[in-house]
């Protein structure tokens, strides 16, 4: 099924009513497989289990029972014998002597010591052949050759079976615990239980107790962030708000991906608690920043800040720390709502934090994070509600572009935003825009704002330049601008790339439509999404989506790139500007314009009519 909708794909396209059949498909067809594989490790786990439990307890306790009732018999017949021996030696001295000599042996019969050695020998196999426990391996060629991750003797958890999964956990916790009060010296029941009926149980507590640690650990290793912090395993040392009763296991993983929304409440700020504050609030609180950008700002032992992730379609909000590396840590929703790592519950993920920041006890047991110190939000991340979307202005590769207004400072200014609906990777991709925008500061650089990352849609702002695309622009303008304007253009681009070079970025998207025309037609270098703060770079996911009209060869065929690059670049968005917004290599697809790029071919030259009239340049390459 994958390989029928990788094919359609890529016959198809992007989209279409087909694809998403052949895709619905090839979703079921998975679910279904690691359903069966799943069934399979929890069998094999379970079968296991048994067979080791057979030999070490099952058997011994029928032993032992029948040794018992064995014994049992023994000491009836020898009361009854003995009994007989006292009552009837009042008959003839024959009769006397025999029973006298039956008494004698009767006292001989020991009961404990007529079975010494028959359990020791029924579990060696004395005059038999000794039993032997099967083993049972997971057939690893079943996963040999997937596409997938199905691991052996590992449980798949993921959108497909996280469902199953929790049902299944629900199914065997409850059974576990029955098993264990059963076995407990205070059910009375018990005296009532045969020695083989206690072996059954404690087979039963066994088995189930295998098949909950194979399921706890699938939960345990889900994803990179840790959510092994859902038993408490210490109790708070310094005051804090009391504590919940202990859910179970099932109780609080029933659910494990959903933030239950609280109302607004007393929360804490950076160092006190006390203020009503919101968690967006909080100058800790960085929205939904990416974990790349996290790690960038967490660089001490004890760093800390919280975010907001998208796991399965379920929110989560994150306590990401610097602890021997980057942590991630998932914060569990009680089914009171409340929120908990492995302490105690708050009301509040404020509270929460507050909690851990001021005891100084590890988040986990197992990873041993503290938290010393918070990292606020940096002076260039926004809150998404000073920003006021207001007409569309554009569309860009990863959502729509607006003019907007910022409250506080009454300023218009233009918004990039990128769709709730795009991957992780493409979100991270657009954030580097802004993250290489912020150090700039250059007439013909667009200037950044800031960023909005404290809720979706995130959204990069900008200065808005009232000229739009230079591309555009000189379509429009065609008949109206001189050859000392469109040499002004390409002066401006070159100061803007100059000072680019000189910050060690490479831009690898020079071209009329990524420049801006702003007041007194002055041209600023835009869009930064596939730039690169490096004095080399080299191209390793493959050659899709570039310029190839726009590209240097040694880029095209090595995928090397250098500022050298950015100056091919420069010469064809001069060829752009002298032709009035013309494209390059004009009537050639990308595959035969490459051929000419390839072969030394230039650019046709700028006829006398695209230049208005204005005496013929020839355009550099």
């Amino acid at each position: 099924m994958r390989t029928r909708f990788e094919e359609y794909y890529i016959k198809s396209g992007r989209g279409g009513r087909k694809l998403d059949d052949v895709r619905d498909k090839y979703q079921r067809a998975c679910r279904k497989l690691h359903l069966v594989h799943n069934e399979y490790v929890l069998l094999l786990s379970e079968a296991e289990q048994v067979q080791r439990d057979v030999k070490t307890c099952l058997l011994p306790a029928l032993y032992h029972q029948h040794q018992a009732t064995l014994c049992s018999f023994v000491i009836n017949w020898r009361n009854i014998l003995k009994e007989l021996s006292v009552q009837w030696n009042y008959a003839s001295k024959e009769f006397i002597d025999i029973f006298s000599r039956t008494e004698t042996h009767v006292d001989t019969i020991l009961p404990g010591n007529e079975y010494v050695d028959f359990l020791q020998k029924q579990i060696d196999g004395h005059r038999g052949t000794p039993v032997e426990v099967s083993e049972f391996s997971f057939d690893n060629s079943l996963v040999e050759d997937t596409s997938g991750k199905l691991l052996a003797n590992t449980l798949a958890v993921d959108n497909l079976t996280v469902e199953w999964v929790r049902g299944k956990l629900a199914e065997v916790e409850p059974r576990l615990r029955e098993a264990q009060e059963r076995l407990s010296n205070k059910n009375s029941r018990l005296q009532d239980l045969s020695e083989v009926a206690m072996a059954e149980l404690r087979c039963e507590e066994k088995k189930l107790g295998r098949q909950l640690e194979v399921i706890k650990k699938a939960l345990t290793d889900l994803g990179c962030e840790e959510i092994d912090n859902v038993i408490p395993v210490r109790k708070p040392s310094l005051p804090s708000p009391p504590l919940q009763p202990t859910t179970s296991l099932v109780d609080i993983l029933r659910k494990p991906f959903r933030r239950k929304s609280v109302p607004s409440s007393p929360l804490g700020s950076r160092h006190n608690i006390g203020s009503t504050r919101s968690l967006m609030d909080e100058d800790w609180f960085h929205g939904v920043l990416p974990r790349e950008e996290v790690v960038r700002l967490l660089t001490k032992e004890g760093d800390f800040l919280v975010r907001e992730t998208t796991r399965n379609d379920e929110n989560q909000t994150v306590l990401s720390v610097c602890w021997g590396g980057h942590k991630h840590f998932i914060v569990q929703t009680t089914n009171e709502g409340q929120f908990r790592f492995e302490g105690p519950a708050f009301a509040t993920i404020q509270e929460l934090i507050m909690y851990q920041y001021q005891s100084g006890l590890p988040v986990t047991s197992r990873s041993g994070a503290i938290l010393r110190q918070p990292i606020p939000r940096e002076r260039w991340e926004l809150n998404n509600d000073d920003v006021i979307l207001l007409d569309k202005i554009g569309r860009g590769n990863f959502g729509d572009v607006y003019k907007g207004r910022l409250r506080v400072a009454d300023q218009e200014v233009a918004v990039k935003t990128c769709r709730v609906t795009v991957a992780e990777e493409h979100k991270r991709k657009f954030l580097q825009e802004g993250r290489i925008l912020k150090q700039y500061d250059h007439p013909n650089v667009v200037k950044l704002i800031g960023i909005c990352v404290q809720k979706q849609p995130i959204m990069i702002v900008m200065e808005l330049v009232v000229g739009g695309s230079l591309l555009t622009y000189l379509r429009n303008n065609a008949s109206t601008l001189s050859t000392k304007q469109l040499i002004t253009m390409c002066r401006d681009a070159a100061a803007g790339m100059r000072y680019l070079e000189s910050k060690n970025c490479i831009h690898r998207d020079l071209a009329a439509r990524n420049c801006l025309v702003g007041d007194s037609n002055v041209v600023k270098i835009s869009d930064f999404g596939m730039s690169r703060e490096e004095e080399e770079y080299i191209v390793s996911d493959g050659m899709k989506q570039i310029p190839i009209k726009w590209t240097a060869p040694e880029a095209l065929n090595f995928g090397k790139y250098t500022s050298l690059c950015d100056v091919w670049s420069y010469g064809v968005l001069c060829w752009e500007i002298f032709s009035k917004g013309g494209t390059p290599y004009p009537g050639l697809s990308n595959t035969k314009a490459r051929e000419k790029i390839d072969t030394g071919k230039e650019n046709p030259k700028v006829t006398e009519c695209q230049l208005q009239k204005e005496p013929l340049r020839k355009c550099t390459d």
